[in-house]
């Protein structure tokens, strides 16, 4: 919360600076326990990466963001009609994707890696806990192309934000590339690599990835971009997969619009409070 005299006195005055001592001593101790307990300690994820060096935008952000209502997340959301005529509402979840992306990085100094592939098959980016759960998703397909993108607005603090941008922007170094066991028990092994993807200037944080994953049979590779922007305390994460190439027209678009939309959105609930 970040918030003498010259007469000899009467009782009833004497006791005024007494009592005006008494009461400061209380605001400084009611201010501090404010402090200590209305705060909340920055949740790091399990296997994250503090970043290096702590830019503005990464200082510590009010205990409570002032988060978007659901509906306010909802119509930060992009739609079929945003990404083209190729695009249409999803008409279920891809197994196919869910089938290849069940794997987990063998060896145990590769958490890092192991949540980044959990984090692919759940789509949960920012953590699992109640305050970072997803205020608003969408799903879209492209049936000609096989792809399908899945997009989500989080409310969270801007730090803790940042710091899960920092962790993926390690990624390409620590998990270029490794394998992943498919079944447990080293007989269906994936190979995985990890690429850094350059999202559009947007927002006001941003990192990207390019995950491809060997499939079961020989020649399939499921290819999935992964891109988060934050916009204050509110981020967008999307990710767009298909087995083949996916069509970076479609991932720069629902990034651009989909930061366009979530800023005025933000800018309006602003107005309206």
């Amino acid at each position: 919360m970040q918030l003498a005299p010259a007469a000899r006195p009467s009782p009833a005055r004497a006791a005024r600076p007494l009592l005006g001592a008494a009461l400061s001593a209380v605001l400084a101790l009611t201010a501090t326990a404010c402090d200590t307990v209305g705060g909340r300690a920055p949740d790091r994820p399990a296997g994250t990466t503090p970043p290096t060096a702590r830019s503005p935008a990464a200082l510590p952000s009010r205990a409570l963001p002032p988060v978007l209502t659901r509906g306010q997340a909802r119509a930060a959301l992009i739609t079929a009609a945003d990404l083209g005529e190729a695009w249409e509402p999803t008409r279920g979840a891809a197994t196919w994707r869910d089938e290849v992306l069940k794997a987990t990085a063998e060896r145990t100094e590769r958490g890092d890696c192991r949540r980044l592939l959990d984090i692919l098959y759940t789509e949960d980016l920012f953590g699992g806990g109640a305050t970072t759960a997803p205020r608003a998703a969408a799903a879209l397909d492209d049936p000609g192309g096989g792809a399908q993108l899945h997009y989500r607005i989080t409310s969270y603090r801007a730090a803790d934000l940042d710091r899960t941008l920092a962790w993926l922007g390690t990624l390409p170094d620590t998990c270029g590339r490794f394998e992943a066991d498919a079944d447990g028990t080293g007989r269906d092994v994936r190979d995985v690599r990890v690429t850094a993807l350059t999202p559009p200037e947007a927002g006001d944080a941003r990192r990207g990835l390019r995950v491809t994953v060997s499939g079961s049979r020989p020649g399939e590779v499921l290819t999935v971009d992964l891109v988060a922007v934050r916009v204050g305390d509110d981020a967008l994460s999307l990710t767009n997969g298909t087995l083949g190439e996916p069509a970076d027209d479609a991932t720069l678009t629902a990034v651009e619009v989909g930061t366009r939309r979530l800023t005025e959105v933000r800018r309006q609930g602003r107005v309206q409070v």
